[in-house]
């Protein structure tokens, strides 16, 4: 098959932004980009001046299939995904059953073959049943297509454990990624610790909850060797530790997402359950932090960090409501708006934030650029165009999110994935 997409602003490295390009694609493969193309046979996809990307790739997401497809499934998650530009997303391993072997990873890369939209990468869980305490199957899993290894949103208590997944994983060149929380800091907390808090009469978690595991995970991987990926940091210490770690050459990578730099701790007043989210919002003084740290480069991904959950479960009292956050369809117009439009890095930036570095760091090579010989995903956006997030309309299952009404630019209004038209 031969598309040839015209007159199109590309923001990818080697391009011009303010140049038009034509981009030809055959068999799903990007074969030229150039100006003033003519090829006879191709079919023609007039482009009208938007914006060109390199398709999203989202390291941060649960997909809930196997096990909890009442609250999303492969085939609404992708379709969720696509309608927010991500032509790549990862899958967290806390599914049921766990990914813990290579029999429920060759599941979900033969389903999402069949079912997905876009492109799916599973996780593989460090231990069995996401537990923490028996090493999985992580070189069957390897084998069976995982692109890292992850404690699944689940604390990973025993250090001992964690540095001999390190050292294991070592031997694959394999990324290992963290959600880091000390559960016996955070107990029974439901938002973040402080002023907010107190006022409310809610039980809080401290910021060095986070912190304390972001300090050890760092301090293990500068020890074994191994590849870290700290996910969706929200403190401004957790900011300061990663950029220490990178200074020092670390292999330490660092992720965050729109709710930790567009909203703070405030969003939970009068008992908002749609801003309850783990970690928790912080204050004004991490939001910029991060802002900083996406900015100097310490902070190197944007994922959507998307968690669904039932709706009914969310609309509950605030101590009793789920943790979650509806985010793929809402990450880029967010970004682009807060981080772009406001001058706080470049569109370029953002690109590298959300396409090229997540390739880069999940070692996805013919993905993150457009240029020859990559894989043909990609993404158009209309960034001229403002609109009003509304969850109502959301693909995704879950149909919520803190940000609804909020007015944003940049509208993903293609999706290509593999040379395939799929919005």
């Amino acid at each position: 098959m031969k598309t040839l997409l015209k007159n199109c602003y590309i923001v990818s490295p080697g391009f011009r932004e303010d140049e038009l390009y034509d981009i030809y694609v055959v068999n799903g493969i990007i074969e030229e980009v150039g100006k003033n193309l003519e090829i006879s046979d191709a079919k023609i996809m007039d482009i009208g001046g938007n914006t060109v990307l390199p398709g999203l790739i989202d390291m941060h997401c649960n997909i809930c299939d196997p096990g909890f497809e009442y609250l999303e499934n492969i085939e609404t998650v992708s379709r969720s995904a696509a309608r927010g530009g991500f032509t790549t997303i990862t899958c967290e391993p806390n599914t049921d059953p766990v990914i813990d072997n290579k029999t429920v990873v060759e599941y979900i890369v033969s389903k999402s073959k069949n079912h997905s939209l876009v492109n799916i990468y599973p996780y593989g869980s460090m231990s069995i049943g996401c537990k923490g305490q028996e090493m999985a199957e992580i070189g069957e899993m390897f084998d069976a297509g995982i692109v890292g290894v992850s404690d699944g949103d689940e604390f990973t208590d025993e250090a001992s454990f964690l540095r001999n997944v390190m050292l294991y994983v070592k031997m694959f060149d394999m990324l290992v990624i963290t959600h880091c929380e000390d559960r016996g800091l955070s107990g029974s907390g439901v938002m973040n610790e402080g002023f907010v808090a107190s006022c409310l009469g809610l039980a809080g978690m401290p910021r060095e909850a986070e912190e304390v595991m972001v300090a050890r995970n760092i301090i293990l991987a500068e020890n074994t060797g191994a590849r870290l990926h700290v996910a969706h940091v929200s403190t401004k210490g957790s900011a300061q530790l990663i950029r220490e770690a990178k200074r020092r050459g670390a292999k330490v990578t660092g992720e965050t997402c729109p709710h930790y730099f567009l909203l703070t701790e405030e969003e939970v007043e009068n008992y908002n359950a749609l801003a309850k989210v783990n970690p928790p919002l912080r204050t004004k003084d991490d939001v910029e932090a991060i802002l900083n740290g996406i900015a100097d480069g310490s902070i190197e991904v944007i994922a959507s960090g998307h968690s669904p959950s039932n709706e009914g479960d969310k609309n509950r009292v605030f101590t009793s409501a789920d943790y979650g956050i509806s985010s793929l369809e809402t990450a880029f117009s967010l970004s682009y708006t807060g981080l772009v439009k406001t001058g706080i890095i470049t569109f370029s930036k953002l690109v590298e934030l959300m396409s090229t570095k997540p390739a880069e760091i999940l070692k996805l090579e013919n993905k993150g650029h457009i240029a020859k010989g990559k894989d043909a995903d990609l993404i158009v956006v209309d960034l001229r165009q403002s609109y009003r997030i509304d969850p109502k309309h959301f693909a995704s299952k879950a149909k919520f999110s803190p940000f609804a009404d909020w007015e944003v630019r940049g509208r993903v209004i293609y999706t290509m994935v593999g040379g395939k038209l799929i919005m």
